[in-house]
């Protein structure tokens, strides 16, 4: 079974975070769509500029089974407050799929209660931007469908977490060989 995977761009963000996502997801083989929240390229934080295959907008009723945002700011911000993202995130949660998010961007789960009841983890100092069950330091949090994790250095980590959860630990430990990565721990699975 295929699984369609979205991954948010907004002015401003986090490009380790993007790119590992996304590379890592593709790797794996799975249908990853890069959706703008503007048309035409986004400009992340540190000015590296990525060609979305479509908006947010444009996804309509697309069936989607996780959602994956990366943080940095402002992108973070502007997942937070832009309408279409929220729907989307509503979506999939009312569909039980799986809703992700790296560095600042955990606080853009916050509007449609994705955290309210989960323990979560963000990039030091975003902790208290949004409703959570309980804040955790650990790298990768997996609460229910819900996974969040820190920032720039874990995004490997979160990448890799995010495949295991559609795909299985076969699937990563191929990732894993074929990319040489050790990671230092596994994920905190609630």
């Amino acid at each position: 079974m295929s699984h369609k995977i979205v991954v948010p761009l907004a002015p401003g963000f986090e490009e380790i975070e993007a790119a590992t996502i996304i590379d890592v997801l593709r790797r794996a083989e799975l249908d990853v769509v890069v959706a703008g929240i503007e048309p035409g390229s986004i400009r992340g934080a540190h000015d590296l500029c990525v060609q979305p295959d479509t908006t947010v907008a444009e996804l309509g009723d697309m069936t989607v089974d996780m959602v994956a945002l990366p943080g940095g700011l402002p992108g973070a911000d502007h997942l937070l407050v832009n309408q279409d993202v929220q729907a989307l995130l509503s979506r999939v949660k009312e569909s039980g799929g799986w809703l992700c998010a790296i560095c600042a961007a955990p606080m853009a789960l916050g509007p449609c209660g994705v955290t309210t009841d989960r323990c979560v983890t963000s990039y030091p100092g975003f902790g208290d931007r949004f409703a959570h069950k309980k804040y955790l330091e650990d790298r990768v949090v997996v609460d229910g469908h819900v996974i969040t994790s820190r920032g720039p250095g874990t995004s490997l980590e979160f990448a890799l977490e995010l495949v295991r959860v559609l795909c299985g630990d076969e699937c990563v430990a191929g990732l894993e060989a074929g990319m040489l990565v050790h990671r230092p721990e596994q994920a905190n699975i609630i």
